[in-house]
């Protein structure tokens, strides 16, 4: 097995243990450097696992930042996304409103969202308390 392989696993791992969450490429170094894992190599494999269409890289609102979330769980890449643009947590649309929401984009601009590549940003029911 390289080098790479088990960073890449050490990176899946902390993805799987984090799920509908996003994190900074340097969040995540932060995360793993108990595991001698650099911030390049995070970077370097982060590029990896998007091409492999494990990972989504979003930007940040309001901010030049990456984010990167892990979309290769289950279902996880045929759901709409909900990100908070204060706490970051990210969430699954429910399915009933996620079709309500596309068939009414398609009847009126006759567009098809593609649900592996979009995330809604707003503020999420805790953070506007």
């Amino acid at each position: 097995m390289s080098y790479n392989t088990k960073q890449r696993e050490i990176l899946l791992q902390f993805f799987n243990n984090n799920p509908d969450k996003t994190f900074t490429a340097q969040q995540i170094a932060q995360n793993l450097k108990d595991e001698g894992i650099s911030v390049s190599a995070v970077y370097r494999n982060l590029s990896t696992l998007e091409k492999l269409g494990k990972v989504r890289k979003t930007a940040q609102s309001g901010s030049r930042e990456a984010l990167f979330m892990y979309v290769d769980m289950g279902k996880c890449k045929q759901h709409l996304h909900l990100s908070c643009e204060k706490c970051g947590k990210t969430m699954h649309l429910d399915d009933k409103t996620a079709e309500i929401l596309e068939n009414n984009i398609f009847k009126n601009s006759n567009f098809n969202v593609d649900k592996t590549n979009t995330i809604i940003y707003g503020v999420c029911k805790n953070c506007n308390k």
